[in-house]
C-alpha cells in the first residue's frame, strides 16, 4: 500500500511538471529551431549542436557563442562572453533558494543545471502561488530541456533546407524575452525597475564594450527595486509590504 502511495505521488509529480512546462517547450520550438538553423549556417554539425545545447544549456549564451563563431573569434573569447552573460543566473538562483527545502546536493545540482530564464520565470510564478515544490521544479526544467535539446537538433538538420532569416527565426529569442518580461509585470515597482534596466542596458552597451552591460543593468536596477520598496515607493505595486 505504501509503495502505491509512493508511486502515486511521484506520478502526480512527474505529471504537474510536465504540464507546467509545456508553455516553454512551446517556445522552445520555434527558439531551439531557430538557433538549429543558425548554427547550421555557422557550420556546425547536428551533433555538435546536440552537444552544445547538453554542455551549455543557454538559449542566449548558445546565440551569441554561434555569432562569435561565424565572426572568427577564437575559444577564450566565446568561453568570456559566455560565462559573462550567463552571470545573471547568480541572480537567478539566488531568488529561486528561498523556495529550495533541503532536497540534497545531488539533486540541488541537477535542479541547478536546468535553470534558464524562462523556467525561472514560470518556476518563480508557481512557487508564489503555493502547492509546488522543488520536485515538481525539477521536472519542469528537465522537460524544457529535452524539448531545447531536440528542437535544436531538429534545426541542425533541417537548416540546409532553410534559408538564414526565413521566417524572422532571428528574433525567436528576443520575442521570447519580451514575453516573460510582461508575465513578471505583476505591478508598477516591476514596471519601473524594468524600464530603468532596459534604460541601463542600452547606455552601458553604448560605453563598455562587450556583454557586461547585462550583468551591470541587471545588479543596478535590482538593488533600485529593493531601495524602493523598502522606502514603500509605487505602493500601488503588488508584492509591497
Amino acid at each position: 500500500m505504501h509503495s502505491d502511495t509512493h508511486n502515486n505521488r511521484w506520478t502526480e509529480i512527474l505529471k504537474d511538471g510536465v504540464i507546467g512546462a509545456w508553455p516553454i517547450c512551446l517556445g522552445y520550438l520555434a527558439i531551439g529551431l531557430a538557433f538549429g538553423v543558425i548554427a547550421q549556417k555557422a557550420g556546425l554539425s547536428p551533433l555538435e549542436i546536440g552537444l552544445m545545447s547538453v554542455l551549455v544549456y543557454a538559449g542566449s549564451a548558445q546565440f551569441i557563442a554561434v555569432s562569435m563563431l561565424s565572426a572568427g573569434a577564437g575559444f577564450v573569447p566565446i568561453v568570456l562572453t559566455a560565462f559573462t552573460v550567463n552571470l545573471r543566473h547568480l541572480l537567478m538562483s539566488s531568488s529561486l533558494s528561498t523556495f529550495m527545502r533541503n532536497p540534497g546536493t545531488g539533486w540541488l545540482s541537477l535542479f541547478a543545471y536546468g535553470v534558464t530564464d524562462e523556467s525561472f520565470a514560470l518556476n518563480s510564478a508557481k512557487f508564489r502561488e503555493g502547492r509546488w515544490d522543488w520536485r515538481r521544479a525539477l521536472v519542469l526544467n528537465h522537460t524544457a530541456n529535452l524539448a531545447w535539446i531536440a528542437s535544436t537538433v531538429a534545426g541542425g538538420f533541417g537548416g540546409e533546407f532553410i534559408p538564414a532569416g526565413a521566417f524572422g527565426i532571428d528574433y525567436a529569442l528576443i520575442a521570447m524575452f519580451l514575453c516573460l518580461l510582461i508575465f513578471q509585470l505583476r505591478g508598477m515597482l516591476y514596471v519601473v525597475v524594468a524600464l530603468i534596466a532596459g534604460v541601463l542596458a542600452v547606455a552601458i552597451a553604448l560605453l563598455i564594450p562587450g556583454n557586461s552591460y547585462i550583468v551591470i543593468a541587471s545588479v543596478i536596477a535590482a538593488a533600485l527595486g529593493v531601495t524602493f520598496r523598502r522606502r514603500r515607493l509605487f505602493s500601488g505595486a503588488e508584492g509591497q509590504p
